[in-house]
């Protein structure tokens, strides 16, 4: 099978914003109890932060980490987090029927993310509370001090700012499952005053406003053509969320779905512009995708495993991911890549047990999941200037996408070094591809440098007795001559090309 691709650094589609590798951290199962907290673990600091934990994540170079929810959000009182730790409430939690001890809340984020190199993303509860509960936690956050709520954030050990600057106004608002459910005009009213005010009490401050929770709710589009109606003037981003799955054991029908995630991408960027257009505004609202996975594995553990309601960071939603789901992982960043002059933000949910890059085990090891690799290859070699790519290659239909290109691919220019990456899947499953990349107008490359993911076995999996069951390997064979890249591509694997000059 053969492929072409054309680079040119004349099609600059835009730069990648670093946020584009973020992450995503819940009050769900094992995320944070046992996974980025547990006092008592040998690798424990004198947070209770667990060390392993960090040096993992901090690989992923994440520029933002959102928190503290997802559905957790909309019930959650953001008081019951802070002061001293023993006085503080357990609460019935009920978005995942557990019981909350509330021993990490805003403060203990605020911190971890510092000691990870990240920049915390909040989003308030605009479920069960409103517009001052939202205002109240950016003056606790970010006020100097001398008011009530920064006068407390200081007297409970944190004398400068947290200086948060990226919130979420609100999650899956659309979405019945959702703790205080609301229509998108409802939502719309609430999150408009709860952004006037929380930017009156910090006007340096950006807003997300919340898109469709996926693109088969029977609300998309209308709903973001209503909430943008009311938000519009105090916003920045609208969200948007995707999980995929195979249930059905379709693989080839599963590699491809991430081109649905382009098409949703598409959609939502034509309903914000529908926005500005009847408003005759240039103002473009940019996307968060907040929220993107593979997520299947785990569908009725609760059940399967007896796990009782109420439970204490019971062990829900803790999906083994597979080589195959690595694939699907590496598709869905091409398509973020691709989409990076409106996709401006992007969280992989979560980063620890619950759906995520990074295993725990309670008072044991930490390990990567095979999703943790093309993150770390996107994140740390994804950064400078996209290039609009011209991909010729042959297609394949299957139940869900029409005609899918067996090469996804995406290409990153670094302008200060020069170094030209290609993040490729090949996604036929038994022939490897022959890929041929025209470089015009690049200059002239020195060397090439070939990193390969791919298992014989596409279910196989890294566990904690064995961490480095599918991991990235060197690739010898990559060519580069009058203006040309060569490759063979292995079948059903995530490839990085890295040309240097």
């Amino acid at each position: 099978m053969q492929a072409r691709l054309i680079l040119n650094p004349a099609f600059a589609l835009a730069s990648v914003d670093p946020r584009l590798y973020g992450g995503f951290a819940e009050h769900l199962g094992r995320c944070i109890y046992g996974g980025l907290y547990e006092p008592g673990h040998p690798a424990a600091d004198d947070m209770g932060f667990r060390t392993d934990v960090l040096a993992l994540l901090r690989e992923l170079q994440m520029p933002t980490i959102r928190y503290p929810g997802g559905n957790f959000v909309s019930g959650y009182r953001w008081e019951d987090g802070i002061g001293p730790q023993a006085a503080r409430p357990r609460r019935l939690e009920t978005a995942w029927k557990s019981t909350e001890s509330n021993h990490f809340g805003t403060d203990e984020f605020c911190e971890w993310c510092r000691r990870l190199g990240t920049e915390p993303m909040l989003a308030v509860n605009l479920g069960t509370r409103g517009p001052e509960d939202a205002a109240n936690l950016v003056e606790y956050c970010n006020h100097p001090g001398g008011t009530a709520w920064s006068d407390r954030r200081r007297a409970n050990g944190w004398e400068r700012p947290h200086g948060v600057k990226l919130w979420c106004l609100g999650n899956e608002m659309d979405g019945p499952w959702q703790i205080g459910h609301k229509t998108a005009d409802e939502y719309g009213r609430i999150a408009c005053e709860a952004a006037k005010l929380m930017k009156w009490v910090d006007p340096s401050i950006q807003l997300v406003a919340c898109g469709s929770s996926g693109r088969g709710m029977s609300t998309f589009g209308a709903w973001e053509a209503t909430i943008l109606d009311h938000t519009f003037d105090h916003v920045e981003y609208v969200s948007i969320h995707t999980y995929f799955g195979n249930q059905d054991g379709d693989t080839a029908n599963f590699l491809a779905k991430p081109d649905l995630m382009s098409a949703f991408i598409e959609e939502v960027v034509a309903c914000c512009d529908y926005v500005s257009a009847k408003r005759r505004s240039p103002k473009r609202i940019m996307l968060s995708f907040d929220e993107w996975n593979v997520w299947y594995h785990s569908h009725g553990d609760r059940e399967r495993r007896h796990i009782k309601d109420w439970d204490v960071a019971p062990p829900i939603l803790e999906d083994v991911y597979t080589m195959e789901d690595a694939l699907v992982a590496g598709g869905m960043l091409i398509s973020l890549i691709n989409h990076a002059d409106r996709v401006r933000i992007a969280c992989l949910a979560q980063i620890v047990n619950v759906i995520a890059a990074v295993m725990t085990e309670d008072r044991g090891p930490s390990w990567r999941q095979t999703i943790y690799w093309p993150l770390l290859h996107a994140s740390t070699c994804g950064r400078g200037t996209v290039l609009r790519s011209l991909v010729e290659s042959s297609t394949y239909s299957c139940r869900e996408v029409r005609q899918a290109p067996h090469l996804s691919a995406a290409t990153v220019l670094d302008p200060q070094t020069g170094t030209l990456t290609v993040f490729a899947v090949n996604r036929h499953l038994t022939e490897a591809c022959d890929l041929t990349a025209e470089l015009q107008g690049l200059g002239r490359f020195q060397a090439v440098d070939w990193t390969v993911l791919r298992d014989d076995d596409l279910k196989a999996a890294n566990s904690a007795a064995h961490p480095d069951r599918v991991v990235p390997r060197p690739e010898a064979g990559a060519t580069l001559a009058a203006g040309r890249l060569t490759a063979a591509l292995p079948p059903a694997s995530w490839n990085v090309l890295r040309l240097t000059p």
